[in-house]
């Protein structure tokens, strides 16, 4: 960014980018080798060939991938990611064993990795086509990794590739602090068959004479927390500190022969670890397993995708319809709310912006394939920090693909505006508009969910199953009582969780309004021409077919929202005027220019009123409910859940299913629905 930062040097948790450099090897080839510890990334003659026989054959990946049941998922672990290149040979690897055994249509593969210096994209795409050239047989799977490959910041990036059943969690930052993120307790119960582990390791970090660091004993203390019995290991590297290490924390070694001029390489497995960790037990569900999701606002929808994917048979409920409360709007602006760089990697906000854009930018091609809406418009979005609590300096260390500061003429041109003061902005390129109707429309195509009207009314948890009943209303019948059974339910029902089940909080109650108008055709030439943020968030958009299903809006005819209110303490939905003419004068407020632009008489704006739920501490509730086997919660989302709702979802699935999932050890405590600031009620 070009506005002054605080130096990267003050914080240890800011991710500085690798430093390629080229250099000839023994055949004359030119090799990325890395500025920061002067190591070869791999032998451009057989770097590829080295990875299947180090890593691929030393952890017997053939023959125990090829030996997994339905639904069965398996975890991979890599030290250091550098060019991807062990990711691309496990993917390829595990395409070809998928083809040739239809029991792992259902299977999942699971590989996460770390990584203190990421390559840059531009460096990675360089790199990549040189195995695009040498084995065209990985280019399918080079353009999809780089086409999603995450952003340079610190915490971890989930990918996901669900044609293969592939999910990819890349955790930048130092290592051994990393692995200790990744939460192995996270159920109320002690649920001994749902403890996630890793079942192979690659330990593929730089040599330890260059790199000490990550074969330090504080991460092979992680290995062994994060193993259990049969868990293996695999490196090129057969130095007496990675031996003694591997030695010392319950793997016994084994050395075999090296690769080329390699004379030999180490293989390990654990010992016989505790019955806390079954190996047999844990990662394989059930086939026939059921779950019921109450509530279909963003976080009920993407909680039953992201259970679905897993294999799960999903029915979601909700008294009315899907998306009939707050997430039902026209459009919702997915946008991050900034944080100083130092603190992103335990920033759900950021980390969950992120997840989301790549996660809905993959739902548009979902979308593509069978002609439905996109999920969101990547407009790019500006925000002016007008209500801000930072400013553009104390973002200044983000790379430019999250944040970056605009000219003042620059960010003229992107917005339209002429007179207003844009010396303060923050443009952000992944920034979109995301449609609720279409993202609604893509989850209910999913095979495993089915949607049914239902007001709950009780839930009964049984040591077998949980029992929801209710009335189904029919405005033509009388209501018809109904019972459905589940071994799981998921409470998602927003400021009405509470009533289902008082064990979740009784959180803070907002009315929010939105706002929009069709603008005459003078307007719309002098409306701005991307979506704005300045405490409050307006854009122009473009109903898509289906989307008055949701709201009064005329497909085709570019419209122009802006809002929305904030009223504590109500949760009427009728329409206001007065919160009209509010959204208006915030607007003005911010931006004066836009006061002979937007009209006065707001008399045939349209609008919707949802209710929002939000905590003390303004992070949403996600996780199992105390003294309960069955019964979860996904609630309280604020005015973020297109943001929240999906890198939340997958976290409660990981719980749900004794897997690794995508936030820190530190940050599922922090969305508990037993945590120390849920113990006292709201005063307000």
């Amino acid at each position: 960014m070009s506005t002054p930062s605080l130096s990267s040097t003050d914080y240890s948790n800011i991710i500085r980018p690798a430093n390629i450099k080229w250099e000839s090897d023994d055949t004359g080839n030119k090799v990325p080798v890395s500025g920061e510890f002067g190591d070869v990334y791999f032998s451009h003659a057989d770097g590829l060939a080295e990875s299947r026989h180090v890593f691929i054959a030393g952890n017997q990946l053939p023959e125990r991938l090829a030996a997994l049941a339905f639904d069965q998922c398996f975890t991979i672990a890599e030290l250091g990611f550098g060019t991807g290149l062990n990711l691309l040979a496990i993917w390829q690897l595990w395409q070809q064993l998928r083809r040739k055994n239809n029991h792992l249509a259902t299977a999942r593969l699971h590989f996460i990795t770390t990584e203190k210096h990421p390559i840059p994209l531009d460096d990675l795409t360089k790199i990549l086509a040189i195995w695009a050239q040498r084995a065209p047989e990985l280019t399918d799977t080079i353009n999809q990794l780089l086409a999603v490959y995450p952003t340079l910041i610190a915490g971890c990036h989930r990918l996901h590739f669900a044609k293969d059943n592939l999910t990819v969690d890349i955790w930048l930052g130092d290592a051994a602090l990393s692995l200790t993120k990744l939460a192995t307790d996270t159920l109320v119960t002690d649920s001994l068959d749902k403890k996630p582990h890793v079942d192979a390791w690659l330990l593929d970090g730089f040599a330890p004479s260059c790199n000490e660091s990550l074969w330090a004993e504080a991460v092979f203390e992680q290995i062994q927390r994060l193993s259990t019995t049969g868990t293996t290991a695999a490196t090129y590297s057969c130095a007496g500190v990675v031996k003694r290490a591997l030695q010392n924390n319950g793997f016994s070694i084994k050395k075999v022969k090296g690769f080329g001029r390699k004379r030999e390489m180490l293989t390990a497995i654990m010992e016989e670890r505790s019955a806390l960790n079954n190996p047999n037990s844990q990662h394989s569900n059930d086939h026939s397993t059921h779950h019921i999701v109450i509530g279909a606002g963003v976080a009920g929808l993407m909680i039953a995708w992201s259970l679905a994917n897993r294999g799960i048979k999903i029915t979601l409920v909700d008294k009315i319809a899907p998306l009939a409360g707050a997430s039902g709007n026209p459009r919702g602006l997915l946008a991050p709310k900034m944080t100083p760089i130092h603190h992103v990697d335990e920033h759900l906000h950021t980390i969950g912006y992120l997840y989301s854009s790549r996660r809905y930018r993959q739902f548009n091609e979902q979308a593509t394939e069978h002609d439905m809406s996109p999920i969101i418009e990547m407009t790019g979005a500006l925000d002016l920090l007008l209500k801000a609590n930072i400013d553009s300096r104390q973002v200044a260390d983000y790379p430019d693909d999250i944040a970056t500061t605009l000219s003042i003429d620059e960010a003229k041109v992107l917005t339209g505006l002429r007179q207003q003061d844009l010396t303060e902005n923050l443009y952000l390129p992944q920034s979109g508009l995301v449609n609720p109707q279409a993202l609604k429309d893509i989850i209910l195509s999913h095979p495993l969910i089915r949607f049914v009207p239902l007001e709950v009314t009780q839930i009964d948890e049984k040591k077998e199953h949980v029992s929801v009943s209710g009335y189904q209303n029919s405005e033509k019948t009388a209501p018809k009582q109904l019972t459905l059974t589940a071994d799981n339910v998921v409470i998602c029902a927003a400021f009405e969780s509470h009533r289902l089940d008082q064990r979740i909080f009784d959180c803070r109650k907002i009315r929010g309004q939105l706002s929009w108008f069709i603008p005459t055709t003078e307007q719309l030439a002098n409306l701005p021409k991307l979506p704005l943020k300045y405490g409050g968030y307006c854009a122009l958009f473009t109903p898509k077919r289906g989307d008055n299903h949701l709201n009064p809006v005329i497909e085709n005819e570019p419209q122009f929202l802006l809002g929305a209110s904030f009223v504590r303490n109500d949760i009427d939905t009728a329409i206001r005027t007065d919160e009209h003419e509010l959204s208006r004068n915030k607007l003005i407020k911010a931006i004066p220019e836009l006061e002979a632009v937007i009209p006065a008489d707001t008399s045939h704006w349209q609008a919707r009123a949802g209710i929002r739920t939000q905590t003390p501490d303004y992070h949403p509730i996600a996780g199992q409910l105390a003294n309960s086997q069955r019964l979860w919660v996904m609630s309280a989302m604020g005015a973020k859940g297109y943001a929240y709702a999906p890198i939340c979802a997958e976290a409660l699935t990981a719980m749900m299913l004794g897997e690794f999932g995508p936030l820190s050890s530190e940050m599922l405590d922090k969305l508990s629905p037993s945590r120390e600031r849920l113990k006292t009620s709201l005063k307000s």
